[in-house]
């Protein structure tokens, strides 16, 4: 949900939607329905969410451009803006172009060491090396996201040769909801590959936005 800075929204402080008091967050679409649930659950009606599509992550290269020209479009509008994407493939660039711009991002490398714990999860990088990771929006997406875009429903005897160094899949769950387990459970057939689920709530991304939203 995006809303307009114009809007006459008073937050839980008594602050207007005239620019002091509104914050925007410049998020990746693979994050829309955490960072929504997570806004309503704490009332954070002063949080505006844009989005930008998550698609961006087949290019990573991209993905600094997209967060610049999005920045400054919105920008003088918001008392506060913050880029909702770790590194994400772009090797130090989007931090770099953040640091440029002015706003902050979330802290990691990507989005399964922020919902594991970036702690945690570079505390398990070298006992889980051989494990491919999915999260709740991509077990959705999974058709559109991994088995298409590798083409292996047209070409199935390429799954042994892109995965045959993997040994698990792991499905790190921001919900507990037992169809999205079953379908996890079915990706890793599909991969062959053995499956652990865990749930991981929204780890360090409720932290961050936490503190975002506190601004």
């Amino acid at each position: 949900m995006i809303h307009s800075p114009d809007d006459r929204v008073l937050t839980e402080q008594g602050l207007t939607a005239e620019r002091g008091g509104r914050i925007l967050a410049i998020a990746c679409g693979a994050l829309a329905h955490e960072i929504l649930a997570l806004k309503a659950v704490n009332g954070w009606d002063h949080l505006d969410l844009q989005c930008l599509p998550a698609n961006l992550h087949l290019w990573p290269d991209r993905i600094p451009a997209a967060v610049e020209e999005a920045v400054k479009k919105r920008k003088d509008a918001y008392e506060a803006v913050y880029v909702l994407y770790a590194d994400c493939g772009t090797g130090g660039q989007l931090l770099h172009k953040c640091k440029k711009l002015g706003v902050e991002m979330l802290e990691g490398p990507h989005c399964y060491s922020f919902f594991e714990g970036n702690v945690l999860f570079a505390e398990k990088a070298e006992t889980e090396i051989t494990a491919f990771y999915l999260t709740d929006f991509l077990v959705r997406q999974f058709d559109a996201f991994v088995w298409r875009p590798m083409g292996f429903d047209r070409h199935p005897e390429l799954i042994p040769m892109m995965f045959g160094n993997y040994t698990k899949l792991v499905y790190q769950a921001q919900t507990d909801d037992p169809a999205l387990d079953a379908k996890a459970a079915d990706c890793a057939a599909r991969l062959g590959l053995a499956y652990e689920r865990r749930l991981t709530g929204y780890g360090d991304l409720e932290t961050s936005l936490r503190r975002f939203a506190a601004t």
